[in-house]
């Protein structure tokens, strides 16, 4: 029996735009679910929101069903997604395109001819991943983007590479040096801690580890200090005129990287505050739990902080952008500027799942000061403390040309793997109806603070 339910939405439009009955539904199912995944829902989530039950949805994602169009729509609002490919895998020709072969019934099959099959063009991968990103294309241009990836020691590269050559640096540096040692990283991929964190599994959820920067000597920081110095000088030297240093940092270590940096000639040009609600402290004082209930030891982080540094301009920031294309920072549309408090989430299991890197940050938020880097849309963007390759995925992702040095050969190899998967990812941590709204071009905002 059908569930009666679901009859509303597996009724046909009155007019729908059938291409073909005789589907195969199972590329429609693999990309619905990759959709899904990558927008953080379940299904139960989705069959809520449509007001179907979960095993229509588990039977769409089988390919054991079609939709109707409208149907269709509706999925893709839910997800906060484009309909567009949604529609062609379920048979089902959009408006617009459906309007383009009504002007040109002659032309247009003939160039789709000539582009997709006289020319030699490979088919598209069925990898189960959602190729489109959800972003407004005024934002994320679609633009044909490379990157380089380089496994070695970013300070000797820096010190080979051409000096002005680089556009911006965007990273997410060692912050406390030993965490990243081959003995403390060996204690990490083996859970027995060190200088990270391994919290114990609360209610069935294993937290990730996170570096103890509070066990850092006087000796430490001096020696932290004077690295990112060193790292400031040879950054300083590879960057244009007017190019700027997004660098990841935290509340306690902050401000020696940023004196730092400093001290190598920056300037510093304020801070982006990364809103997001971690597991960092808010503990109770250790062994004394019961003792002290009402007492917090360090107040539980909800913000994460960003340094915006830059290479002193040539002249006017006008004169630089002409020269150089640096200088500032790239708008997110005509009427809003970039602001420098983005709301975000923590990075989600399907992308920890393609880069499982313990500091791997969320594209979502990666793309947003990724695409603000370069103001013309034009360069080159570093990130000498690759990682996971979160910088890289974005720079593709938008459409900018980027490097990316590792110097873990574990970690390299992640990434290499990993960056054309994440760069595929339709975004998180923005509001599905955000989503949904910019990937429609009906809006083109970035979630602040004041939203």
């Amino acid at each position: 029996m059908v569930n009666p339910s679901i009859l509303p939405i597996m009724k046909r439009t009155k007019h729908p735009i059938i291409v073909n009955e005789d589907l195969d539904m199972h590329q429609f199912g693999q990309h619905l679910r990759a959709i899904r995944i990558g927008c953080g829902l379940t299904q139960a989530a989705v069959s809520k929101q449509l007001n179907v039950s979960k095993g229509y949805i588990s039977r769409l994602e089988g390919g054991k069903a079609r939709p109707s169009e409208s149907a269709v729509r509706r999925l893709a609002e839910a997800c906060g997604t484009d309909p567009g490919s949604l529609l062609i895998l379920a048979g089902y020709l959009p408006g617009d395109i459906r309007d383009i072969f009504r002007q040109y019934p002659t032309k247009a099959p003939a160039v789709l001819r000539e582009t997709f099959r006289d020319n030699g063009y490979e088919t598209e991968e069925r990898t189960g991943i959602a190729a489109a990103v959800a972003e407004p294309h005024a934002v994320f241009q679609a633009n044909e983007a490379t990157y380089d990836l380089v496994q070695g020691d970013c300070f000797e590269w820096m010190e080979r590479h051409q000096a002005d050559s680089i556009h911006a640096i965007v990273t997410d540096p060692p912050y406390g040096l030993k965490e990243y040692t081959d003995i403390e990283k060996s204690k990490l991929r083996r859970g027995r801690g060190g200088v990270w964190r391994i919290p114990p599994a609360i209610g069935g959820c294993v937290r990730r580890p996170l570096p103890r920067f509070t066990v850092l000597n006087n000796d430490d920081k001096q020696e932290l200090a004077e690295f990112f110095r060193k790292w400031g000088e040879r950054a300083f030297a590879v960057l244009v005129p007017g190019g700027h240093v997004f660098i990841a940092t935290n509340p306690l270590l902050s401000q020696l990287i940023y004196t730092a940096l400093l001290e190598s000639g920056f300037e510093k040009r304020g801070e982006i505050i990364r809103l997001v609600q971690t597991l960092r402290g808010g503990d109770r004082p250790k062994n004394a739990h019961d003792e002290f209930k009402d007492v917090t030891v360090m107040p539980r982080s909800c913000w994460e902080p960003w340094g915006l540094f830059r290479k002193p301009c040539e002249g006017r920031v006008q004169d630089n952008l002409r020269k150089w294309k640096t200088g500032g920072l790239r708008r997110v549309g005509l009427d809003q500027p970039f602001c420098d408090v983005i709301r975000s989430s923590p990075t989600r299991s399907i992308e920890r799942e393609i880069a499982p890197h313990p500091s791997l940050k969320p594209q979502g938020f990666m793309r947003e000061i990724v695409r603000a880097a370069l103001p013309l849309g034009e360069g080159i963007v570093l990130d000498p403390f690759m990682g996971g390759g979160s910088t890289v995925a974005a720079a593709l992702a938008v459409g900018y040309t980027s490097i990316g040095i590792e110097n873990d050969p574990q970690f390299f190899a992640m990434a290499k793997e990993a960056i054309p998967r994440l760069a595929a990812l339709v975004p998180n941590g923005q509001p599905k109806e955000r989503s949904s709204r910019i990937s429609r071009g009906t809006a083109s905002t970035q979630p602040t603070l004041f939203d």
